[in-house]
């Protein structure tokens, strides 16, 4: 099991799935009915959708993840190449027939999902080698199509009109910023694997220093923003759980030490630490 949430990559997993969360919740309550079952098949095929995209990334690295992460289990050969494609095959295929349950938006944010996460690392077009076309696919997944998509898709399935209330374009926006960090930040570890073989990430185009200062700057004013609009709102405790998260990314970005490998990981994974704190604040007072 352990080997598999490596595969799968966990901390996907986890924001894949508080991201469906805090959107179905939030259309529940401005619909004013649930339905569980709904939800439940909706999050299988994003699931299996993401272990899709995740699982296809690590079987074009593997070479760059021995270098990277090791850990991995392609890299390690704690999975065999075979098992990997097994893996990734079966997921492709379930989220695709799964997602035809709920047209239309289940399967645009399916479909479109997956086909992103195919050129984001699939030869010949392989957009990952490129900062800009990598960064346009991760913002696009996770700051459009997860959020507007899916909520569009569980407030229709729920049976009311296809309408976007303000507090989710509050959510867009802040996810929308954070695919960018999440895009720039995810490079800071790996840099010599990278180099090596040839993929231009930011970090190697201008400096970890440079992606760094950048992404905190732009986080922060983003949480700042979104401080904001919650007070206008008037969802005081709204404010307040953004706020806390603004503080807590402080903290750990004075804890980070750009010549340490260890502490940039560190770095990295509280990022999404933030990351699932966002979409927990939406998921209570969204």
């Amino acid at each position: 099991m352990i080997t598999f949430l490596r595969f799968a990559r966990a901390h996907t997993i986890i924001g894949t799935s508080l991201s469906l969360l805090a959107l179905y919740l939030m259309a529940a309550r401005h619909v004013g009915i649930d339905d569980w079952k709904m939800f439940g098949l909706s999050l299988l095929s994003c699931l299996a959708a993401n272990v899709y995209i995740t699982g296809l990334n690590q079987l074009t690295d593997i070479e760059i993840d021995k270098i990277n992460k090791p850990y991995l289990p392609l890299a390690s050969g704690a999975y065999s190449p075979r098992t990997g494609q097994w893996i990734v095959g079966i997921c492709g295929l379930l989220a695709v027939l799964s997602c035809l349950i709920y047209p239309p938006y289940l399967p645009l944010t399916v479909l479109s999902s997956l086909f992103l996460g195919t050129i984001y690392s699939a030869e010949p077009i392989r957009l990952k080698r490129y900062h800009f076309w990598a960064a346009f696919c991760i913002i696009v997944v996770r700051g459009l199509i997860v959020n507007l998509l899916l909520y569009l898709h569980f407030r229709t399935a729920l049976g009311a009109g296809a309408q976007v209330p303000e507090s989710v374009w509050l959510l867009t926006f802040i996810i929308f910023v954070f695919g960018i960090i999440i895009a720039w930040f995810k490079d800071l570890p790996d840099t010599e694997g990278d180099k090596e073989h040839g993929i231009e990430t930011l970090t190697l185009v201008r400096t970890p220093q440079w992606v760094y200062s950048r992404g905190a700057v732009l986080l922060a004013i983003t949480l700042l923003i979104a401080v904001g609009c919650a007070l206008w709102m008037g969802v005081l405790w709204m404010a307040v759980g953004l706020g806390v998260l603004l503080l807590a990314f402080g903290y750990f970005a004075r804890r980070l030490d750009l010549d340490d490998q260890k502490s940039i990981t560190r770095f990295y994974q509280s990022t999404w630490g933030v990351f699932f704190g966002v979409y927990l604040v939406f998921a209570v007072w969204g």
